[in-house]
């Protein structure tokens, strides 16, 4: 069948390079997926003679054993618009093919304005179920609607039910029938919400079974093992060894003497990998920057799945490393494989059938629960070291290096369900994806914590091999919306430690009520205002006096475990001093164990309260309680979505360290500040799996109880437990993105390209007039209050007229703009009198009025001036920010932030968590505003800014909220091309 642009002659377009995209698939592994080109002919008749007849058959409906010259021609020769065809390859060769062809309504080949379009796949034998159809349906889905195609038409055997399922499994709106002895589908191409999911879950499975490829291999080459000892690839062999690794060990090395065997450190070494002869799963090369290619091209060729990149020399050296590594990445993707480094430290896995050390640790971390990414091999050094002094142990660790492939955004996909893993902890010196990296760990922090502690924060840069976008928005304001997928943002990598230890090893407290007890009441004085400080709410210190005994510590802690009244308890020490001055022998040990047991005998099927000790120099009780490691049973991956328990519900509900506390009680509000509704303790509510709720965990089991040198440093990682556990409740019924009426989405869109078509306009963006804001907020249902300008004080007279007294005289000169302050602004001005002297004062006062650029605005009643913006940042995405108007935000920087879209619970959020908010709620004696309607507002211009994204700034200020109403009396747009999303579209990986 020929197409109507064949038919007609037109011309081929250029090729669209930017539909080339690696992507991983469903077992792990890696393929690249490109159009297929004039010079393909070659690789098409190869991959057909080893395509099966059967799989022939489905694809043509009769026996079909080559292809004629006619046929290689068709399929190879495309235009790019309404003939497309795609390959994926491995190795340059390809494994599976579709190709859509534009047809009208009668089936006939056709060009635009027809918008539907006949689809056919093959996928080669060998790598069918390996969901490499189900890649290719989302890349020529997203290839058919940027030509204009909105529909497929597929036609299939009944017998080929593997097609018939990529096609039913893929989410779109889709209508079948039954024709002439074949099933014919037609597939609405707009994406849907499940269609999302659908996506978005196979790149849940495939990016983590990747990650578990090179964390469980059967066998490990190490390339690059010198045959004396020292050097990086003899070190990590004797860590592989050392560590137990359960596998077998092949080590390389290019200079071995041919023709006789050999081994290193005890096992068989080799020249190549080609010379080992039988499976390697992971390789390690530590070899120099140019003796990689080589050795990559031997575990190409050779089935190696996986690559760990110890060499350095790549974009950490500069503009010729940076080319070297993005020549490694495409090497290494063109044979399926994955890539840790380069620049790389290493990976570990303490599971007991594996026990996989190919690092440069020198020692195997003890089996735990925390799971530890780093992009810094000295970093991963020091909280290896600081995990195990502590006592906690590992579930996994990798540090990435330069991280040109595998990143922490695949650890995430990787740890969300893996059963082995309870808390997630992540040094980032960069984010390559902000958009996916969010969302993932919005995602994993429903299930598991996640503690990131982000370096390279202040130096307006990338670190050096790192290539991220750019982001233009303050570092506070990326923690906050952190903060907000539930992140735990700590500062250091000691306070990542401080909090990953609790977080493994204790249950989550169930709200923000800490018992102190201890005997120095000035220790527990300290605590008492650390717990201030953080936001919690102790109680009144127990003060045991320094002459307690283990048996006092033990009954105190027993009864605060069983207080209704406490959420959490932190037990303060100071060492014992007998008659003699000096401390007495044994002390820490006995306090430890007498803990341990206090805890152990708490009612219930296990520990439902978090206790965490602060110690003054008694070394000997933090050593006796890390010694206390225990590995607890895993906790199960997520399942079908079960009810968080409510307060008072029989049964805890979750385990230690990974879930939810047994009976939520949530913390408070400021005093002055209400909370959102259905924020409150005790909401349960059901999420499906899809939204990942929490699934039902085993019953907590006791661990190591985390010791502090400094109150300070135990009640913040006690702060931090008790924010996420707030965040998971609240999480479990995030909102919803609520619909309003008068709201215009085609009126404003026509504004909108007709603003950015116009004849003279800046293809980088324009900021939209006063009349064209007014009419794109107003078709939002956003009001502006009309502001007239007033050259002279008869001017500023008539537009009082018009918009009748009192008004305001206000300069919109930029120096003075939003600044009254200075005195460009007079208010209630009830007759012309007042307003002719008012203009002539500030004229005589600040200048000209063609400086000033005074303007006339009626009066709107009183209330709290606040801003509210949203920008679009290339880094992260829409943004939507509000706080007060004036010094609050502009000068000390308070202001709350959301990514849009905004659901109605982060517009109540927005509006409670500046600091200034009690004046929005009645402070001393004031009457509260009219915060619903500052909701809504907030809610519109998120939803504006969601609609279109050409809006890529808007600025309302001020907007006065009045006790009851509110008025938007100041409003700037600004429109531009988006920025490209990389969260949306198909599945793929970082491209190179």
């Amino acid at each position: 069948m020929q197409s109507a642009s064949e038919e007609s002659g037109q011309p081929e377009h250029a090729y669209p390079d930017h539909w080339e995209a690696d992507v991983v698939l469903r077992d792990g592994g890696t393929a690249r997926i490109r159009p297929i080109t004039a010079d393909d002919a070659e690789r098409l008749v190869s991959f057909y003679e080893q395509v099966s007849d059967e799989s022939k058959y489905y694809r043509f409906f009769a026996p079909y054993p080559r292809l004629s010259a006619k046929d290689v021609h068709r399929f190879t020769h495309h235009d790019f618009v309404d003939r497309v065809g795609l390959a994926a390859t491995v190795g340059g060769e390809f494994i599976a093919t579709v190709r859509y062809d534009r047809i009208n309504e009668l089936g006939r080949p056709a060009s635009a304005p027809a918008d539907e379009a006949e689809v056919a796949f093959l996928v080669q034998d060998a790598h069918q179920g390996r969901g490499v159809a189900s890649a290719l349906l989302e890349h020529i889905a997203a290839v058919a609607r940027e030509r204009g195609i909105r529909r497929f038409a597929a036609e299939v055997l009944p017998a080929n039910t593997k097609m018939i399922k990529v096609f039913t499994d893929a989410g779109y709106t889709q209508k079948r029938s039954f024709e002439d002895g074949s099933v014919r589908l037609h597939l609405d191409l707009e994406p849907t919400d499940r269609s999302l999911a659908v996506q978005r879950a196979r790149e849940q499975r495939a990016e983590a079974r990747s990650v578990q490829r090179l964390l469980a291999p059967g066998s490990v080459a190490v390339i690059g093992v010198g045959r004396a000892p020292g050097g990086v690839g003899r070190t990590v062999l004797r860590n592989l060894l050392d560590g137990g690794y359960t596998g077998r060990v092949h080590a390389v090395n290019a200079a071995l003497e041919e023709g006789r065997p050999h081994e290193l450190e005890g096992v068989p070494a080799f020249r190549s990998v080609a010379d080992i002869g039988e499976p390697v799963d992971l390789a390690v090369v530590a070899v120099p920057a140019e003796r990689v290619p080589e050795a990559v091209a031997d575990c190409g060729e050779h089935g190696v799945r996986g690559l760990v990149v110890l060499s350095a020399g790549y974009a950490e050296s500069g503009p010729e490393g940076r080319e070297r590594q993005r020549a490694l990445v495409r090497q290494a993707r063109s044979y399926g494989m994955r890539i840790i480094g380069p620049n790389a430290f290493g990976i570990i896995n303490t599971a007991e059938p594996v026990r996989l050390n190919a690092s440069l640790a020198p020692q195997m971390p003890a089996t735990g629960r925390i799971g530890l990414f780093t992009q810094s091999g000295a970093i991963g050094i020091a909280l290896l070291a600081g995990l195990h002094r502590r006592g906690a142990g590992l579930s996994s660790f990798l540090s990435a290096g330069n991280r040109a492939d595998v990143s922490g955004n695949d650890l995430l996909q990787h740890w969300y369900d893996d059963p082995a893993t309870d808390v997630v902890l992540l040094y980032l010196e960069s984010i390559g994806n902000p958009r996916k990296f969010t969302r993932l760990a919005r995602r994993t922090a429903a299930v598991k914590p996640v503690v990131v502690v982000k370096g390279a924060r202040h130096s307006g840069s990338a670190p050096p091999g790192h290539r991220v976008p750019v982001t233009r928005i303050p570092h506070a304001t990326v923690s906050a919306l952190l903060r907000q997928a539930g992140v735990i943002r700590v500062d250091t990598v000691t306070e990542l430690v401080d909090a990953g230890l609790l977080l493994a090893e204790q249950p989550l407290p169930a709200g923000p009520r800490v018992a102190i007890l201890g005997n120095s009441e000035s220790l527990g004085l300290l605590t008492y205002d650390a717990c201030l400080t953080e936001g919690l709410r102790p109680l009144r210190p127990v003060d045991l006096t320094t002459g307690a005994t283990p048996a006092d510590f033990r009954a105190a802690l027993t009864a605060a475990l069983s207080d209704d009244t406490c959420d959490a308890v932190v037990v303060t020490a100071i060492p014992w001093v007998g008659e003699n001055g000096a401390t007495e022998s044994g002390d820490g040990e006995v306090l430890a164990a007498a803990l341990r047991s206090a805890v152990t005998a708490a009612p219930g099927p296990g520990p439902t309260k978090p206790v965490v000790v602060v110690h003054v120099e008694m070394g000997a009780l933090a050593d006796a309680l890390s010694e206390a490691t225990r590995t607890r049973p895993a906790t199960p991956a997520p399942g079908p979505a079960v009810p968080v328990t409510a307060a008072g519900a029989a049964g805890p509900a979750v385990a230690a360290g990974a879930a939810g506390p047994a009976a939520p009680v949530p913390p408070g509000p400021p005093a002055a500040v209400p909370e959102p509704a259905g924020a409150g303790a005790g909401s349960a509510a059901t999420a499906t799996a899809a939204s990942a709720a929490p699934p039902s965990p085993p019953a907590p089991q006791p661990g190591v109880i985390p010791a502090y040198p400094a109150a300070e440093r135990a009640v913040r990682a006690l702060a931090e437990a008790v924010r996420y556990a707030q965040w998971r409740r609240q999480a479990a019924d995030p909102g919803r993105v609520p619909e309003f009426d008068r709201i215009d989405e085609p009126g404003a869109a026509a504004l909108v390209d007709r603003a950015l078509g116009a004849p003279g306009a800046d293809e980088r963006g324009v900021t939209l007039g006063s009349d064209d804001t007014r009419e794109l907020l107003g078709r939002y249902g956003i009001e502006v209050r009309p502001t007239l300008p007033a050259p002279s004080a008869d001017e500023a007279v008539r537009a009082a007229a018009r918009l009748g007294f009192p008004v305001a005289l206000k300069t919109t000169a930029p120096h003075l703009r939003h600044r009254p302050d200075l005195g460009g602004v007079r208010l209630d001005l009830a007759t012309e009198e007042q307003l002719r002297t008012a203009y002539d004062e500030l004229t005589d006062t600040l200048g000209k009025p063609e400086e000033l650029q005074p303007v006339v605005q009626a009066m709107v009643p009183r209330g709290v001036d606040t801003v509210v913006r949203s920008a679009i940042d290339p880094a992260v995405g829409a943004v939507l920010s509000f706080g007060l108007a004036g010094a609050a935000s502009e000068l000390l920087g308070d202001m709350s932030h959301r990514l849009v879209p905004a659901t109605d619970r982060d517009a109540a959020e927005l509006v409670r968590s500046i600091r200034t908010a009690p004046l929005l709620f009645g402070w001393r004696g004031s009457a509260p505003v009219d915060t619903p309607a500052l909701e809504e507002l907030l809610l519109r211009v998120s939803r504006l800014v969601d609609d279109h994204p050409e809006v890529v700034a808007v600025s309302l200020e001020p907007v006065v909220v009045a006790p009851r109403g509110l008025s938007v009396l100041g409003a700037t747009v600004r429109l531009a091309p988006p920025p490209p999303r990389t969260d949306l579209g198909p599945r793929r990986l970082p491209s190179y």
